[in-house]
């Protein structure tokens, strides 16, 4: 396993990609508020998805997008949303002019694209005309104007956990980072975090990504624990990449799991093997509301014949979205501030909202491994009145 460290790595920074981490010099546009519309009349969308790009994960994607968003369109009552579908190529300036295609039809609000810098590009193009961009990236460096990110980001998951540990008494708390770029995100990220949260930033260590590498950094990073107090330590480690060597090794120097707690910036129920690690055993980890998404799993499955792609309920939530703001029938529903409306909107994988930054907050669930099992510690909100953020 340890030996696939480089080829398990290439793996997961694809799809670091593919969920729109693909971090670059941001032109945020400027704030915007919104179109007008008639509530009361076919208010039009349109889905800029990635079609000819000719990449085969790509258009199976896109296909699974305006699925999702035309199961949404079919679930909403008393709206009638006008969906149009734009290819967004293979680069930014092909969906910056899609972007501007879409509103000199007629769109009224862009849902899409899904990478960040064709994101970024989609509402710069449009950002004098007044509509805003419901993007598919997680990548909060191109957030804000007239651009949100529906994506999961970083930053929510670190806050939730943060908050989680500090509260639990895990109140000091080292941050554990690979050197690439995801990395370094990550550990900015739960920096951040960390010190809203209330907690004590026992230290930053990285280490190179490599089997050898992380073996040389592991004794100074346990040691450099020990002398700071740290109680625990928050790892922007990948399952399927450099967490199995991370979590085999720090143990081996003494940063015993009993006693120090493990926090794992990603979804370590992704590949059942990470479940046995004896240095993972009462760790935590953020998750989305189960039930909610198995539910929108099994719902697509029953319409389109296969399960939907990892990414495809962002597009559900963004019509979901867009149509309860239509349904109350103000003219002014597609505009900043009634995208960013407090209570939130209930998604596919739980609540979610919109920020004024451009971000999003989504509700999510804590999971510990006990005894080699997922077991939810503390369950994900179901309203944003009663957040444990």
């Amino acid at each position: 396993m340890f030996a696939l460290l480089s080829t398990a790595r290439k793996a997961i920074l694809s799809v670091f990609a593919l969920g729109a981490l693909v971090w670059i010099a941001s032109c945020t546009p400027t704030t915007v508020t919104g179109p007008t519309i008639n509530t009361s009349a076919p208010v039009q969308v349109a889905l800029l998805v990635p079609i000819g790009t000719g990449d085969a994960t790509d258009a199976f994607l896109a296909s699974n997008l305006e699925n999702a968003a035309r199961m949404a369109i079919a679930d909403l009552q008393g709206v009638t949303i006008d969906l149009r579908v734009y290819d967004t190529g293979a680069d930014a300036a092909q969906a910056a002019a899609a972007a501007s295609r879409a509103v000199d039809e007629g769109a009224k609000i862009i849902l899409g694209p899904l990478y960040a810098e064709a994101a970024n590009a989609a509402g710069i193009a449009v950002r004098s005309r007044g509509v805003n961009v419901l993007a598919f990236s997680n990548n909060t460096s191109i957030a804000g104007g007239n651009v949100f990110v529906l994506g999961a980001t970083f930053e929510n998951t670190a806050k939730r956990l943060s908050a989680y540990a500090a509260s639990t008494g895990f109140d000091r708390i080292m941050v554990v980072h690979g050197d690439d770029v995801p990395g370094a995100v990550g550990r900015d990220a739960i920096v951040q975090a960390i010190v809203k949260s209330g907690a004590t930033l026992a230290g930053v260590e990285s280490y190179p990504l490599s089997q050898q590498g992380i073996l040389d950094a592991s004794s100074l990073i346990a040691e450099n624990a020990t002398a700071n107090g740290a109680n625990a330590m928050f790892l922007t480690a990948s399952v399927n990449a450099d967490l199995p060597i991370v979590a085999t090794m720090l143990p081996e120097h003494g940063i015993n799991p009993a006693t120090v707690r493990y926090i794992g910036l990603t979804r370590w129920d992704i590949t059942p093997q990470a479940l046995s690690l004896p240095g993972l055993q009462g760790g935590i980890f953020a998750m989305p509301d189960t039930t909610v998404s198995a539910q929108f799993d099994s719902r697509y499955a029953a319409a389109f014949g296969g399960l939907p792609h990892p990414l495809a309920g962002l597009a559900y939530d963004g019509i979901a979205a867009i149509g309860a703001l239509v349904a109350a029938g103000n003219r002014d529903a597609l505009t900043a501030r009634a995208l960013t409306q407090s209570q939130g909107f209930q998604g596919t994988a739980g609540i979610f909202r919109l920020l004024p930054d451009g971000t999003n907050e989504r509700g999510l669930a804590v999971a510990q491994i006990q005894n080699s099992q997922v077991v939810i510690v503390d369950p994900a909100p179901r309203s944003f009145s009663r957040t444990p953020f």
